[in-house]
C-alpha cells in the first residue's frame, strides 16, 4: 500500500510552484511485529521534510514524501523498494529496521542504482555502495557494551539471548570470538533464539536463571527485537530476576519502546545506544521540542534510530546540494565525508566505508522509561564494516572512493571481493 504525502508549507513558498518535488521514500513496517519500533521512524521522516520544506526544500525544490507499510513483510520490503524506486521514482529511500529486511532490499537498490539510508544497529559485514548505514556497527554499540559489563560490573558469564534472524546471530557470532579471546570459557556462554514475536518466556528465564546461580555474575546481552521484548522483560520480573542478580543489555530497547509499559521489573537493566532522549544538549533540547510540537504529544518520546534518521537526512540534503543533483552516483560520491552535528553534542562525519562516526552510550532505565547514561566513549567511533574478531572478515576493509571503490576489499590478498586464501 502506497500512500503520498507532500510534507511541508508550500502557501509560503511560491518558488516552489514552479518545481518539480523531489521524492523521498520512506519504507518503514506500520503494521506487524515491527510497527512497535518502525511507525516512529515513518513520523520523524515526515517532521524532517516539513522542517527541510521550510527552510526552501533542497536545490529550491519541495520534498515530497512517498510512504510505504511492508507490514513487516520481509519479502513485501523488497516489492515496495522496487515500487517506490522504479514505479515512484524517489530520489533516496529511508528504511528498514531488521537485518532480513535490509537484506531484502540490497539487490533491488543495487540494480536500480538508488540510495538507502539505513538508521538503525546491525551486524557489520557489509558495505554495499547504494547504502549508508547510520545505525551502529557491532563495535559501534555490542562489543563496547560487552567491555562494560566485563570492566565495570565484572560479568564473567554470559547469555547471548536474540530473535532468529541475520542480525542476533551474526552479532553473536562476533560476540561469542569476542568474549573467547577475552578468556571467557565456553561453558560460560549460553545462546538462545526465538522467533519473532515470542511470548512463552517461562522455560527460557528459568534456563538463565539457572545458568546465573553457580556463583559468577552473570549478564543477558540481549538481541531481542521487537515486540517480544515486553514479555521477556515481564517474566524476569515474575521470576524475581533483578538487574542487581543477572543485568540485561539490550540493543533492540529504547524508550519507544518502553513507552507505556509497567517499567518495574526493568528498572536498573541496561541498554547500549549512540543516543538516549535524556542527552542534555542544546541539539537535543531543540529536536525535542521540535518533535512534540510536530507530533502534537508531549508525552511522545525520542530514540536512537530517529537521531539516525537525522544524521542521515542532514547528510543526504548537505551532499545533494553540494552535487547540485540528485543523481545517485554524484551523490553517493558527494556522501564520503560529509559532517553534521549530531543530538549528543558532536559532530558525525560519513567514512568512506558508509558508516558514520558516532558516541557510544550505556544507559540504565529508569522508573519513567527514560535512561540514566552510566558509561560512554570519550570520542566518536568510526563503524567499522567488517569485523576484527571473525577471521573471514578480519583482513577486510571497504572504501568507496576511487580508485579502490570497493566494499570488501581483502588487505592480504590486494584483491576486491574478499577472496581468501
Amino acid at each position: 500500500m502506497i500512500g503520498t504525502a507532500l510534507a511541508g508549507a508550500l502557501a509560503g513558498l511560491p518558488a516552489f510552484a514552479q518545481e518539480e518535488p523531489i521524492k523521498v521514500g520512506i519504507l518503514h513496517s506500520l503494521s506487524g511485529t515491527m510497527a512497535i519500533s518502525e511507525t516512529t521512524l515513518k513520523d520523524v521522516m515526515l517532521m524532517l521534510i516539513e522542517e527541510q520544506n521550510a527552510k526552501g526544500g533542497v536545490l529550491g525544490r519541495p520534498l515530497e514524501a512517498v510512504v510505504v507499510d511492508p507490514a513487516s513483510d520481509w519479502p513485501r520490503f523488497a516489492e515496495l523498494a522496487r515500487e517506490l524506486i522504479d514505479g515512484q521514482e524517489v530520489d533516496v529511500v529511508f528504511g528498514c529496521w531488521t537485518s532480513v529486511s535490509r537484506k531484502s532490499v540490497l539487490p533491488v537498490f543495487e540494480e536500480l542504482n538508488s540510495i538507502l539510508f539505513y538508521p538503525v544497529q546491525y551486524e557489520g559485514q557489509e558495505s554495499q555502495r547504494n547504502v549508508f548505514y547510520t545505525g551502529a556497527a557491532p563495535n559501534q554499540q555490542a562489543i563496547p557494551a560487552v567491555d562494560y559489563l566485563m570492566d565495570e560490573e565484572g560479568v564473567e558469564r554470559w547469555v547471548l539471548a536474540g530473535t532468529d534472524y541475520v542480525y542476533p546471530r551474526t552479532t553473536n557470532q562476533i560476540l561469542e570470538a569476542y568474549l573467547k579471546a577475552k578468556g571467557v570459557a565456553a561453558e560460560d556462554i549460553m545462546i538462545n533464539y526465538t522467533p519473532f514475536g515470542h511470548s512463552d518466556w517461562q522455560t527460557i528465564v528459568s534456563d538463565i536463571a539457572a545458568f546465573g546461580s553457580t556463583g559468577k555474575k552473570t549478564a543477558v546481552v540481549s538481541t531481542i527485537n521487537g515486540d517480544a521484548n515486553v514479555p521477556f522483560y515481564k517474566e524476569l520480573g515474575n521470576q524475581g530476576i533483578s538487574a542487581e542478580d543477572i543485568p540485561v543489555v539490550a540493543f533492540s530497547v529504547g524508550e519507544e519502546e518502553l513507552a507505556g509499559l509497567d517499567t518495574a521489573p526493568l528498572v536498573g537493566h541496561l541498554a547500549a545506544w549512540n543516543y538516549f532522549m535524556s542527552v542534555d544538549t542544546p541539539e537535543n533540547d531543540e529536536f525535542i521540542t521540535a518533535w512534540h510540537e510536530f507530533i502534537g504529544s508531549e508525552d511522545r518520546v525520542t530514540n536512537d534510530p530517529m537521531e539516525a534518521h537525522y544524521i542521515g537526512f542532514n547528510m543526504w540534503v548537505e551532499a545533494v546540494e553540494a552535487a547540485g543533483t540528485t543523481d545517485p552516483d554524484a551523490v553517493i560520491d558527494a556522501m564520503v565525508g560529509v559532517a553534521v552535528p549530531n543530538l549528543t553534542g558532536g559532530i558525525s562525519s560519513m567514512g568512506a566505508n558508509h558508516h558514520i562516526t558516532k558516541p557510544v552510550l550505556v544507559g540504565e532505565i529508569r522508573d519513567d522509561g527514560q535512561f540514566d547514561v552510566v558509561w560512554e566513549t570519550s570520542g566518536l567511533v568510526l563503524g567499522d564494516e567488517w569485523s576484527d574478531h571473525l577471521p573471514e572478515s578480519a583482513d577486510m576493509i571497504a572504501d568507496w572512493r576511487a580508485p579502490l571503490a570497493c566494499g570488501n576489499f581483502n588487505v592480504a590478498t590486494g584483491q576486491c571481493g574478499g577472496v581468501t586464501n
